[in-house]
């Protein structure tokens, strides 16, 4: 059986996303585009669009054309949102990285990306130019100034307009985020101007949820690397000619200091963000009255917590549901309905078409059966960069993407995640890739073997835990483990539990069979 958007199909410019985004940008001028919380920094619409001229023209002077690829390296900034469409107005490609990464986990991206130019803040500067000379990217660029190295604003002194280039929205690539899918390593998403421009339509289209309208001002906290702070906060925002307050970090005091001053009407956050909302002690000296809706995404969100912080804060609360692969939404919550249900994904955003397909055999599924989520639509990605393979596991050939989560679907419509088969990692919203920490683990000269899996949190959602069989006559604490994987990789990767085994369990093929020491740890957590 196949589910669909209780709303009708939308239409699809054939426009590029710089085209899209910036749509009113001329009628509305002098209205602030985006406002960095801490300095009260602004950048009006007007002074976006001429910064991405100036950006293009600068980047075109540089060589940099059709189908280049450029990294950033940074926190949310005000310069994030006219890199990213500079970039893309010349038919370039933008490859996000996380800010907390090592040189060493850039230095992969950058690689397997084929990045040409890498833009950073001064603060990274050093693991930026070690990561740059790892993978052989010459130029660096940071947004402010420092020592040696150029900066954005030189870029935009080049005189002249940039070229006209012509876009394939269908084809060309736009950006080029890092997921590790439903298993395995990081592998690049190849997102079209189409994928992009499309999931905003969708998201317009979704007249039952209410966000994003023109007098909105978003908070802008979750990071834009990431593809729910790119499209949907970032890029979404713009394209409804609202206004969005930065933040370069999470903090709540700072974050709840944001929102009474900047009077923040919409909130786009994730379930560890929410549960602070519902526990904090600093929560009830704020004025978050300007608030009217929160909206959770990234990872699962109980009903408990969700009634708990919606109460509390005294405003609506709704769930998306989504993934990097999907540009990223794929559900959204009706917030009209009346009795809407918390908890639940939502339901289907227009031109989605979702099924319940039973894990072992493919068949399509019933009302409260529950099985895998498939989601086929013009939102779904072109596959993975490099790795035709991967992308057919993840697509099949009737072109429904398998999200690897276990689901199902109520007589209402709505939709809800029970579990999930594949083997990521979701540790504050962040994905975490047990086989990346597996390879790292096997570096250490007295580990034998290792497997790493998710363990409950309410914090966090999950942990990574590892389980690590010593070699013969070796010794090694926890401690000291886990200080051997913080020092190389960020710090949403960390082991934060550590078990000694005697044995991992493996499949007659030498896989590790992650979903036996899942069972175990559930088992003993009910006691």
């Amino acid at each position: 059986m196949i589910f669909k958007s209780p709303h009708p199909d939308v239409t699809i410019p054939d426009v590029s996303v710089p085209e899209f985004v910036l749509r009113h940008a001329t009628r509305l001028g002098d209205k602030p585009a985006i406002i960095e919380a801490t300095s009260g920094r602004t950048l009006t619409y007007a002074q976006l669009a001429a910064d991405v001229r100036k950006l293009a023209a600068g980047l075109s002077a540089r060589g940099f054309g059709k189908k280049d690829v450029l990294a950033i390296y940074s926190p949310n900034v005000p310069e994030y949102a006219a890199v990213l469409l500079a970039v893309n107005s010349l038919g370039g490609i933008c490859t996000t990285a996380n800010p907390l990464y090592t040189a060493g986990e850039l230095a992969k991206q950058l690689d397997d990306s084929g990045a040409r130019i890498l833009v950073t803040v001064p603060p990274f500067l050093d693991k930026a130019r070690e990561a740059a000379g790892k993978a052989g990217v010459k130029d660096i660029f940071v947004i402010g100034k420092a020592d040696g190295a150029g900066s954005l604003s030189e870029l935009m002194q080049t005189a002249g307009d940039p070229p006209a280039v012509k876009i394939n929205p269908a084809e060309d690539l736009a950006v080029l985020p890092y997921s590790s899918g439903t298993t395995g390593l990081p592998k690049g998403v190849m997102l079209t101007h189409r994928n992009l421009v499309t999931n905003m339509r969708q998201c317009e289209g979704m007249e039952s949820f209410e966000s994003f309208l023109e007098h909105d001002v978003v908070l802008g906290v979750l990071p834009f690397f990431h593809i729910y702070g790119m499209v949907v906060v970032l890029q979404m925002t713009l394209a409804k000619g609202g206004t969005i307050i930065t933040m370069p970090r999470f903090d709540m005091e700072e974050f709840l200091a944001a929102v009474a001053k900047y009077r923040i009407s919409v909130a786009p956050l994730v379930p560890p963000i929410v549960l602070g909302l519902a526990k904090h002690p600093a929560v009830d000296n704020y004025d978050l009255s300007s608030l009217r809706i929160i909206m959770s995404g990234a990872a699962p969100l109980g009903e408990a917590l969700a009634r708990e912080a919606g109460a509390r804060i005294g405003c609506k609360l709704a769930q998306g549901y989504g993934m990097t692969e999907a540009s990223p939404v794929t559900h959204l919550t009706p917030t009209t309905n009346p009795g809407y249900k918390l908890g639940s994904l939502g339901m289907p955003v227009p031109n989605t078409e979702v099924m319940i397909a039973d894990p072992e055999t493919g068949k399509p599924l019933g009302r409260g059966e529950h099985g895998e989520i498939w989601i086929r639509g013009p939102q779904i990605m072109k596959g993975y960069l490099g790795r035709p393979e991967a992308t057919a596991e993840s697509i099949d050939a009737d072109g429904w993407y398998h999200s690897g989560d276990i689901g199902y679907v109520d007589d209402d419509g709505y939709f809800f995640a029970v579990d999930r088969m594949k083997e990521l990692i979701k540790y504050k919203g962040m994905q975490v890739a047990p086989a990346e920490l597996e390879a790292l683990l096997v570096t250490h000269p007295a580990i034998a073997d290792a497997a790493v899996i998710p363990v409950s949190d309410e914090e966090a959602g999950e942990l990574p835990k590892a389980y690590v069989v010593l070699r013969a006559g070796q010794s090694l604490d926890a401690e000291s483990l886990m200080d051997f994987v913080s020092g190389q990789v960020a710090p949403h990767k960390r082991i934060r539990l550590v078990e000694f085994v005697e044995q991992i369990p493996k499949s007659a093929s030498g896989k590790i069979l992650r979903r036996v020491l899942i069972d175990q740890e559930r088992a003993r957590a009910k006691g």
